[in-house]
């Protein structure tokens, strides 16, 4: 076979079984063929192995490189519950042991950083004044201290992040610039500085730790997203900023929440609330506390604590002014209608659920957000036994699925897959749960 043949084979391949469309060329055979590219992802090596008749990766000369960034990064960072400080001398080394997120080959990761960081800023909304881009390398450089001027840098950038990660359908397209802020954030924390600059330099690597953690959420790694969120905690308790440090404690009681441990989550949101008492009483941290925990009680099938806990996040509608900044407080009451709806859901409520979820769609938004509520819509035509709504709703996320690559979206599509079985002598329904395991199994 020729190159062009091989590619085209596996390119065959992946799309018979896995349903994803590939466009592996020639030259990209040559680059394996060379040795510029050894590792590529386990569908990608299952392909070659198939067409080429090869049992073991080793026989087609596929290996990890050694020196790239292959282990899990959590084992190399702070352990939860320890303090961030000025002195210690591996703060820096320990939050970046280990990207939050791979990017890829060691000889295209800057190519897809400097990509990624120019996607990222022209994403952003333009800020009040340019970023001085010489005043935060240099101040990373391990010689000067930080003043007030390149602290406020640090603080615009972070907020650019945030803006950008709102904007992109892809999450993983902010990782190369988070990773990057976060190194120069971290080489910091390992000098000595004055109380005030220390404070507010925890501030804000707290911000950014938590943006880590919701990158690395929506790709499923989730033991990395509740690091990095237990970090971001230490963080915010050192800057004794109590309103990032709930939304820190509401990220980290989110994961048990998604991964269904309910019981767990009920009580970290209970201390996340109890912090936001202590913070701004004009920002909107206690109403998202009460959002999460209402989903808290839902999956413990609570239906009276829920709807009161939804009730108490619905105040969010009568503050004044700003509520939220933007960044690791994004909560405004916009997505009520659909946490109210997926809470019904999860309650086996569909004459609840689907009035409140078919206004949540009529809304603008975002591609994820649009796909778990189309994924809790197929979810009510389950719980009905009405095969057109599953297969309407059901194959509408899928779409939004391929188009976002949003784990999170994934995740729900897969909570649909397992409830599909006594729906499996419908060939609508067979051909959405053959893609649905398709995308699920090329997700991992």
């Amino acid at each position: 076979m020729s190159r062009q043949e091989v590619a085209e084979a596996v390119n065959n391949y992946l799309w018979d079984t896995y349903g994803t469309r590939t466009s592996m060329d020639a030259n990209h055979v040559g680059k394996l063929e060379r040795g510029e590219h050894r590792w590529p992802k386990p569908t990608t090596r299952e392909a070659f192995r198939a067409v080429l008749k090869a049992p073991r990766d080793a026989d087609l000369g596929f290996y990890i490189t050694r020196g790239q960034c292959h282990s899990d990064p959590v084992a190399h960072q702070i352990p939860p519950g320890e303090m961030l400080t000025a002195g210690d001398d591996h703060a820096g080394e320990s939050l970046i042991g280990g990207e939050i997120t791979d990017t890829g080959d060691m000889n295209r990761r800057e190519l897809l950083r400097l990509l990624s960081l120019t996607g990222a800023l022209l994403a952003a909304p333009v800020p009040a004044s340019q970023l001085d881009w010489a005043r935060i390398e240099s101040s990373g450089d391990g010689n000067r201290r930080l003043d007030p001027a390149a602290l406020d840098e640090y603080e615009g950038l972070n907020a650019q992040l945030w803006a950008a990660f709102g904007a992109a359908e892809s999450k993983a397209a902010v990782s190369p610039l988070v990773n990057r802020q976060l190194t120069t954030l971290t080489a910091n924390l390992r000098r000595s500085h004055t109380t005030p600059v220390h404070r507010r330099l925890c501030g804000v690597t707290a911000d950014l730790l938590q943006l880590a953690g919701e990158v690395a959420f929506d790709a499923n790694a989730y033991s990395e997203a509740a690091h990095c969120y237990t970090l971001a905690a230490t963080a915010a308790r050192e800057a004794a900023a109590y309103d990032l440090w709930a939304c820190a404690m509401i990220r980290h009681a989110f994961i048990s929440v998604f991964e269904r441990d309910f019981r767990h989550a009920a009580p970290m949101l209970d201390v996340a609330a109890s912090l936001a008492q202590n913070g701004d009483s004009a920002l909107s941290t206690r109403h998202w506390a009460h959002t999460v925990r209402a989903q808290a009680l839902a999956g413990l099938g609570d239906l009276s604590g829920c709807r009161q806990a939804l009730d108490q996040a619905e105040e969010v509608n009568h503050l004044p002014g700003q509520v939220h900044n933007g960044g690791w407080l994004r909560f405004d009451g916009s997505r009520l209608a659909e946490e109210r709806g997926a809470c019904y859901v999860e309650l086996r409520r569909p004459d609840l659920a689907e009035p409140v979820l078919s206004g949540a769609l009529s809304q603008s938004l975002s591609t994820r957000r649009r796909g778990t509520v189309l994924t809790d819509l197929a979810l009510v035509g389950v719980q009905r036994s009405d095969v057109h709504q599953i297969v309407l709703y059901g194959s509408a996320a899928l779409d939004t699925a391929r188009q976002s690559g949003s784990g999170v979206v994934g995740s729900k599509l897969n909570q649909l897959h397992h409830r599909l079985r006594p729906f499996l002598a419908d060939t609508h329904v067979r051909h959405l749960n053959r893609q649905i395991s398709a995308l699920v199994r090329a997700g991992n």
